[in-house]
């Protein structure tokens, strides 16, 4: 497994990342427990998670995902300064007006409630979900950059950040002397690029912000389930998936993946996972696994290299440049 650099920081994260929204909600705690034991075999070091994974699942409180990490860890399956541990803050966590956004009041609970579900006494990555609108940036900075100098963060990051908010964000630390984002957590895949490619790319480039790309399959439809007059698989995200990418376009993209990865002997979803990678902004890629044979299938993406000429014949055929859907 390759490792790189985390952004501006001295943490090495595999090229895999594996995420764990799926645990308590398409994943039970026990097969959560070997899915982590055999990433870990597998060099893995990175795990991705939030602490409001999956409230959305009836019956899941949220922080479901992370009592199970937390579970695993305390049964000694892996020493903890082994592992890149990332989770995230913002998200509904009860009825209140104050459980949820990133005022001060809720960042300093909900990362003490996340230790606590985690069972540790520090957190890697600490990340921003999504931006809150009613909060200055300014608060939640500092809040973080208290965090950092308390031992309890590492390093911090956000997700689902537009290149607008993120710069301003780099600048307000730069201008208070605050820790600042070190990652951005983007949507990002084959079939869905000019999201992050237009503006964030170039500024995580030039900033030096680790990037670290969720549904880099494309919910599920760059794995090869999804073909021309076939039936739908079974999965809860079909229908975004039929909305987004079932179209010419998108089967196109799907042969192509296959077309190149049979060169490599890889299937359609490692090569998705390769050409995500081989972008030089890129860090590591979240997937996620239902079991131990699909996190294999899945993680080899992390080790298979295309040549500049596969690269480049995978990026024409998704150039999003002049498009007016894009």
């Amino acid at each position: 497994m390759e490792y790189r650099r985390l952004g501006r920081t001295g943490l090495k994260v595999s090229t895999i990342c594996l995420g764990t929204m799926q645990f308590g909600w398409s994943t039970d705690e026990p097969t959560a427990h070997k899915i982590m034991s055999h990433a870990v075999a597998l060099g893995i070091n990175f795990i991705d998670t939030a602490d409001v994974y999956s409230r959305w699942v009836e019956g899941n409180p949220g922080g479901v995902s992370e009592t199970h990490i937390g579970n695993w860890l305390a049964s000694g399956a892996v020493g903890r300064d082994a592992l890149i541990l990332a989770t995230k803050v913002r998200g509904k966590m009860g009825d209140g007006p104050n459980e949820e956004g990133l005022s001060r009041g809720h960042i300093l609970n909900a990362v003490e409630a996340s230790l606590r579900r985690l069972r540790t006494d520090y957190i890697d990555l600490y990340q921003t979900h999504f931006p809150d609108d009613e909060t200055p940036l300014d608060e939640t900075l500092r809040a973080l950059d208290d965090l950092v100098r308390s031992g309890k963060v590492r390093t911090i990051g956000c997700s689902n950040y537009p290149a607008w908010l993120l710069a301003k964000a780099l600048w307000i630390s730069d201008v208070r002397g605050l820790t600042r984002y070190d990652s951005l957590q983007p949507h990002y895949s084959y079939v869905h690029r000019a999201e992050f490619e237009r503006e964030l790319q170039p500024l995580c480039l030039d900033q030096g912000i680790g990037v670290i790309p969720y549904s880099p399959l494309g919910g599920g439809f760059l794995t090869g389930k999804y073909r021309r007059d076939t039936p739908l698989p079974d999965s809860t995200r079909v229908k975004r998936v039929q909305k987004h990418y079932m179209n010419e376009r998108g089967f196109a993209a799907v042969d192509k993946l296959e077309e190149v990865g049979r060169a490599h002997a890889a299937t359609i979803a490692q090569t998705a996972i390769a050409w995500c990678l081989a972008n030089p902004a890129v860090t590591s890629a979240i997937i996620g696994a239902n079991s131990i044979a699909q996190l294999e299938d899945t993680a080899k993406g992390g080790t298979m290299t295309l040549s500049a000429d596969e690269k480049a014949a995978l990026d024409a055929l998704t150039d999003w440049s002049g498009r007016d859907d894009e």
